[in-house]
């Protein structure tokens, strides 16, 4: 389907490698200029190539911290030169590495969560709004986590993060539904990242199996889908690149479960 974003412009924060990388290709896919910005320069340039082959015209990675305000500062401005002060999409992924029970994360486990899994993105958001209001359309797209609707025990903090993600997105879609800036939320369920392929694997199973995959998931978080298999990173992509489309035109303020089926809640 033609989502309208040829020509647009969209930038994808942690868009080098997994769910971030496969909402990107969605959007090269479909003629938008992508920018991926993360961290790690080697992975953002290969995803910057990658995107260049699916179809992106200008496709780049831009490297930044979004722990550090000065940094996403910089990587909009660095935007606005190279492609004019409007900007059409704005995609955020990033998301805490914190987990522990309870009673076993300490103070400062628990600002980390929220310095990488909210503050990161608050930063990215304020950043990019100036260019978003430029902009004939725009959508913002947040990922939080289908874990805050189906709690797990060893993951308080994330999970806590994560819904705070949520909060803020819904909070943004009523204070720019006067600008028709659209925000919606994408919560995955148990997708095989690397990061759920690597936890896998660190309990001796074979992570590249979804099926497999899924089973070890039942069985440690109690957590399994209608589905009997984990979702691909590839799975999560066209949703997220739907909802920051011209073709979505009226959705705002919607988390939207991609979880291989669960109770509605």
């Amino acid at each position: 389907m033609d989502l309208g974003l040829a020509g647009a412009t969209a930038v994808v924060v942690g868009g080098g490698r997994g769910m971030g990388l496969a909402t990107a290709r969605c959007l090269a896919e479909d003629g938008a200029k992508v920018a991926v910005v993360g961290r790690t320069a080697e992975a953002l340039s290969r995803a910057a190539a990658e995107l260049t082959g699916c179809g992106s015209p200008d496709a780049i990675g831009i490297v930044a911290d979004v722990r550090d305000g000065e940094q996403v500062d910089s990587a909009f401005a660095e935007l606005a030169q190279r492609w004019g002060d409007a900007l059409n999409v704005l995609v955020n992924t990033v998301g805490p590495d914190v987990r522990g029970d309870f009673e076993s994360l300490t103070d400062d486990q628990w600002r980390t969560a929220v310095e990488d899994g909210v503050l990161g993105m608050v930063r990215c958001v304020r950043s990019a709004l100036p260019l978003l209001r430029n902009a004939s359309w725009a959508r913002i797209v947040n990922f939080s986590a289908q874990s805050t609707q189906r709690q797990s025990a060893t993951l308080p903090a994330y999970t806590a993060a994560k819904a705070m993600v949520t909060s803020v997105s819904k909070n943004l879609s009523l204070s720019l539904a006067a600008d028709e800036i659209l925000v919606n939320v994408v919560s995955p369920g148990s997708i095989a990242s690397e990061a759920l392929t690597g936890w896998a694997e660190a309990i001796g199973v074979d992570g590249s199996d979804p099926y497999r995959l899924m089973d070890a998931i039942t069985e440690h978080f109690g957590h399994p889908a209608h589905l009997p298999r984990a979702g691909l990173p590839s799975e999560i992509g066209p949703v997220a690149a739907f909802l920051a489309s011209r073709r979505n035109s009226y959705m705002t303020g919607a988390n939207i479960n991609v979880d291989g089926g669960s109770d509605f809640t």
